[in-house]
């Protein structure tokens, strides 16, 4: 009887989104993010004890080249609304293996300038291109695939990180280069895996068929919509770049908080981490349900702007004397941080997928890439020069702008699909089928 139960427990599981390509693609997340976790906790290492940087010299080079890196969202998704989104993919993936490879033997910091560049410029055209893709295998449940997917993520960059700090007992130069060997040959491995992709369906592509004397298949480049010109659309992006600095403050921070101004034991700024993975592992899929259709995801803003709050409240409770008093604190402050970025990133991934046109998909959610790039480049200046300077009062008023934000953006959100027609609110937007005309 039991058995039974099991068995009819597993068989009530639906399946995963996105059929046999979606299920690849998780494996591609896996590879990537593997190697990326080999390559990003040494990185600033690599170039001070190999490339023979400063660590001034060090941190312009990453600086300038994450400047570079702001373009490849926008620029990755007007391609895909031009070219086959799959070949776009598999050349941005050659890209970055090409960049990882050349980074070998590159020694100084004019020779690593344009091969950071073109690392970061293919590191956040991958993330939008994935996305898009992962939007249009899995139609209306791309909520529950990128719950799965960012489980995935969070998998693989754990493998990749658990191994480079094993690697760096060693210490040596050669463990260095061969973390960034690595990080290249998965680049590789996952533009093999990328070219066996089918492409997915787009708006923006029509395939004509003729009956009789042969078939004819050509794609369509109508007249499309600019998101550059949709000041609603620019409007909840900006407002998304404002709410994911949370990115920031878990990862920058809340660590410096913890060793600069808390007794707390100083190894909780790196358990941060550690929380964050484990609890992002075990919950995300549950937590996709935030983000199931537009209305739900602008309706659980509300609950963003409550944790932003707690966020901030814990975080600048955690000044207080008493050792096992401010580990509370920064605990519930790592979780409150946790849950936003579950909760957000399902909300992020479903508005700004359906509040796009279908004919500018990719260009609009390019345009929405920068918000998480513009965050990441102005974040960490911001955490240290004046949220962690002006104090506790610091994180009170981080955490109600951020607050504010969230319930800013709802009402935005609200406003555009009250706009739309029924049928342009749906979540079909990501998923329009190829169109096909016989003659």
């Amino acid at each position: 009887m039991q058995r039974t139960a099991g068995i009819r427990r597993i068989a009530s599981i639906p399946p995963l989104p996105g059929g046999q390509d979606g299920r690849r693609m998780l494996w591609i997340n896996l590879v990537d993010k593997t190697g990326s976790g080999l390559w990003v906790s040494v990185t600033a290492l690599y170039f001070v004890v190999v490339a023979g940087l400063s660590p001034g010299s060090t941190g312009l080079l990453l600086g300038i080249g994450g400047a570079f890196g702001i373009a490849g969202a926008p620029v990755a998704g007007r391609l895909a609304d031009r070219l086959p989104l799959t070949r776009v993919l598999l050349g941005i993936q050659l890209l970055r293996a090409a960049a990882g490879f050349l980074m070998l033997p590159a020694h100084g910091f004019w020779q690593l300038l344009p091969l950071v560049a073109a690392a970061s410029f293919g590191e956040r055209s991958a993330s939008v291109l994935t996305k898009l893709f992962a939007a249009r295998v899995a139609g209306p449940d791309r909520a529950r695939y990128q719950a799965v997917q960012r489980t995935v993520v969070n998998i693989g960059y754990t493998i990749g990180g658990l191994a480079a700090s094993a690697a760096l007992a060693f210490g040596s130069t050669a463990v260095y280069r061969l973390l960034l060997l690595g990080d290249a040959l998965s680049f590789v491995l996952v533009a093999v895996l990328v070219a066996r992709c089918a492409e997915p369906p787009s708006a923006t592509r029509t395939v004509v068929t003729h009956t009789g004397a042969g078939a004819l298949a050509a794609p369509a480049h109508p007249a499309v919509s600019s998101p550059w010109r949709d000041r609603g659309y620019l409007g909840y992006a900006a407002l998304d770049s404002v709410m994911f600095l949370y990115g920031c403050a878990l990862s920058v921070g809340l660590p410096l908080w913890i060793i600069t101004r808390t007794t707390a034991p100083h190894g909780l700024a790196a358990a941060v981490f550690v929380i964050n993975t484990v609890i992002v592992v075990a919950c995300q899929v549950r937590l996709s349900r935030h983000g199931r259709t537009p209305r739900i995801a602008a309706d659980a803003l509300r609950r963003v702007g409550v944790w932003f709050l707690i966020c901030g409240t814990a975080t600048a409770a955690a000044v207080v004397h008493a050792p096992w008093a401010a580990t509370l604190a920064v605990l519930g402050s790592a979780v409150a941080l946790t849950v936003v970025e579950m909760i957000q990133s399902a909300i992020s991934w479903e508005l700004s997928v359906s509040l796009a046109p279908a004919d500018a998909q990719g260009a609009y959610v390019g345009v929405h890439g920068l918000a998480q790039s513009t965050a990441r480049c102005v974040g960490p200046l911001l955490m240290t020069s004046a949220v962690i300077a002006c104090g506790p009062a610091g994180w009170l008023a981080f955490g109600a702008v951020l607050a504010c934000a969230a319930l800013l953006q709802r009402h935005l959100v609200l406003r555009r699909l009250g706009a739309l027609r029924p049928a342009a609110a749906e979540p079909a937007l990501s998923v329009a089928p190829v169109t096909v005309s016989e003659h």
